[in-house]
C-alpha cells in the first residue's frame, strides 16, 4: 500500500500522495499503520530507512516528503523552517469565500479539554496576550463554486501551525466539507463535519488535500515541483460539482506572465 503511494523518488528524496486515513506518525493504539511506521518498505535497497521531513493531518491527503539520508533530511528540514518550500492545498468547503482571494491572520492556540488536539482562533491584536497563541498566516483563493453553497478554494500556509487551514476556513464561516472537528456546532450533524447534509454523492470524508509541493532539492540545487492527484471521494465530489482539475492555475497566486 505505502509503496503504492509512491509518486516520484530520486537517490535523494522519497514523495509520497498520501492516502487519506493514513496518519503520518504514530499515536495510542495505532502500532506502524502510519507512514512512518510503514517506512521500512520504502528503503528500497538503502541501509537506513527514510524519514520525514514534515506531516500532514491524519484525513488529509497529499503531497509528503521522506528524506533519504540524514543529510538530506537536515537541509529540508531547515527549507521546511525557513518557509522555503511552497506547498498549495485543494480544499472544498462551505458556501464561498469573499472576498475570493486574501491573506488570514488569525493566530492559534490548543483549545484544551480532553480527546483529540483542537485549535482555537485568536484576533491578530490579541495573539502577544494570549498565552501559548501562536501568529499563523493562511492565503486564500476561490478557484470555482457552486452557487453559494460551495466553493474550491486553494490555500497556501505561510506558517505551518497544528490544524492551521482547517481552523482558518472554519474561523471564515467556511469549514472544510467533511471536517467533523471545525464543521461548527450549527451545521447538520456536526459530527460528520459541513457536507454531510449535501447528501448524493458527496463524501463525508475530509475535502483537504496537498495539491502541489515545490523545492530546490538540497542536492542538484534544482527546482522541483510535485503534484499529487486527488484521492478518490475528492474526485468524486468534483465530478458532482463540475469542477475540472484542468480548468484553474496550478498556481493561482502567481501573477500571469
Amino acid at each position: 500500500m505505502i509503496r503504492a503511494a509512491v509518486l516520484w523518488k530520486d537517490a535523494h528524496i522519497i514523495a509520497l500522495n498520501k492516502p487519506p486515513g493514513l496518519p503520518s506518525q504514530g499515536g495510542s493504539g495505532l502500532g506502524n499503520r502510519h507512514v512512518d511506521g510503514l517506512s521500512p518498505a520504502l528503503m528500497f535497497g538503502y541501509k537506513e530507512r527514510p524519514v520525514l521531513v514534515h506531516r500532514l493531518d491524519k484525513d488529509t491527503s497529499g503531497v509528503l516528503l521522506l528524506a533519504r539520508t540524514e543529510r538530506v533530511a537536515r537541509r529540508l528540514g531547515t527549507a521546511f523552517r525557513n518557509r522555503e518550500t511552497r506547498k498549495i492545498y485543494w480544499a472544498a468547503v462551505a458556501g464561498v469565500p469573499s472576498p475570493r482571494m486574501g491573506t488570514i491572520r488569525y493566530g492559534l492556540v490548543k483549545a484544551g479539554g480532553r480527546g483529540e488536539e483542537k485549535m482555537r482562533c485568536i484576533h491578530p491584536g490579541a495573539v502577544a496576550d494570549t498565552e501559548g497563541a501562536k501568529r499563523a498566516t493562511t492565503d486564500f483563493a476561490v478557484l470555482e463554486a457552486l452557487g453559494t453553497r460551495a466553493a474550491w478554494v486553494a490555500l497556501v500556509p505561510i506558517t505551518g501551525r497544528t490544524h492551521q487551514l482547517r481552523a482558518h476556513m472554519a474561523e471564515l464561516g467556511h469549514p472544510v466539507v467533511g471536517d467533523g472537528k471545525y464543521g461548527g456546532s450549527g451545521q447538520d450533524n456536526p459530527g460528520d463535519g459541513w457536507g454531510a447534509s449535501l447528501g448524493g454523492e458527496i463524501s463525508r470524508k475530509l475535502h483537504l488535500h496537498a495539491r502541489m509541493i515545490r523545492f530546490t532539492h538540497p542536492i542538484t540545487n534544482e527546482v522541483i515541483t510535485l503534484t499529487a492527484p486527488l484521492p478518490e471521494h475528492m474526485k468524486r465530489t468534483f465530478k458532482a460539482f463540475d469542477w475540472r482539475e484542468d480548468a484553474v492555475p496550478a498556481d493561482p497566486f502567481e501573477d500571469p506572465a
